[in-house]
């Protein structure tokens, strides 16, 4: 009896199937062929997309070799092209690379470039900060340094992901209208910025230095340009007139021991190849003891 029951309940399952089956088969096989597609028009689109990013990438570093080139409005023309044609991240990128490139023909049209970038509602906000950066940078020593202030003032603020960088170009503007108070107001900021580059803080620090001083640093970040001036025209004469190489050439002429003081008269007494003289001191100094 018990198999009995068990057979009318599967004959009745399977009829059951069979008939949901014969009602919504059409819907299956839709559904199974609509997943499949999917499936395979998502791997098409990843080997296009790696395809079209690897040529992407391909073209950036050539831009880029044009750049290290000295081939400046190539790789402007390059950049640009990638920006026009490229996928999104490459083309941000591009778009900010051949801005660079016209800041070292006109600075001026560069700064444009940038602000044009700002300007733009679909452009990353994260290039936009750096956008605005650049556009500063450009302008600190040619805008007005009172508009300067007013034009960047506002991105000096904690929110702002450059404004640490913001807060030098403003000191220097200040530098550049005498206000030594707001510029050392400026580089206080950065010093107490516990989240500011090293580098950076160290580099206001000096300027800061200056400030106290009551002296306007020279323009373009006199830190930076400073020891290139200097150091060229010292590294000669210390390295022609060593101390140590003088020493034996002078002996002979030198005055006799009893009239020169202790430190000249070590080297009268060293031999000629000796390289120490001083090792002969403690026997000048005994006696006198």
């Amino acid at each position: 009896m018990t198999d009995f029951f068990r057979e009318v309940d599967e004959d009745y399952r399977r009829d059951r199937l069979l008939q949901i089956w014969t009602k919504y088969q059409s819907l299956f096989i839709a559904a199974a062929v609509v997943i499949v597609a999917a499936t395979a028009g998502w791997r098409i689109y990843q080997h296009f997309s790696t395809k079209a990013a690897e040529a992407a990438g391909a073209q950036y570093e050539a831009a880029l070799q044009l750049s290290v080139d000295g081939k400046s409005a190539e790789a402007q023309a390059a950049f640009e092209q990638l920006a026009r044609t490229g996928p999104k991240g490459y083309a941000t990128l591009a778009r900010l690379r051949a801005a660079d490139e016209i800041a070292g023909r006109d600075p001026a049209a560069a700064a444009s470039a940038f602000d044009a970038l700002v300007a733009d509602a679909n452009y990353p906000q994260a290039f936009k900060d750096m956008a605005q950066t650049r556009a500063a940078i450009l302008r600190v020593d040619s805008d007005d340094p009172k508009a300067f202030e007013q034009k960047y003032g506002a991105l000096a603020g904690a929110n702002f992901t450059y404004r640490d960088t913001i807060r030098e170009l403003l000191a220097l503007a200040a530098f550049r209208r005498e206000d030594l108070d707001g510029a050392g107001r400026w580089l206080d900021m950065i010093i107490a910025d516990p989240r500011a580059p090293s580098a950076l803080r160290q580099r206001a620090e000096a300027f800061l230095g200056l400030v106290q001083a009551g002296k306007a640093p020279p323009p373009l970040a006199p830190a930076e340009t400073a020891p290139p001036l200097t150091a060229p025209p010292a590294a000669p004469a210390a390295t022609a007139a060593p101390p140590a190489a003088e020493a034996p050439e002078k002996t002979p002429a030198a005055p006799p021991a009893a009239d020169a003081p202790a430190s000249e008269a070590a080297p009268e007494k060293a031999p000629a190849d000796s390289p120490a003289p001083a090792e002969n001191a403690p026997a000048e100094q005994a006696p006198a003891k």
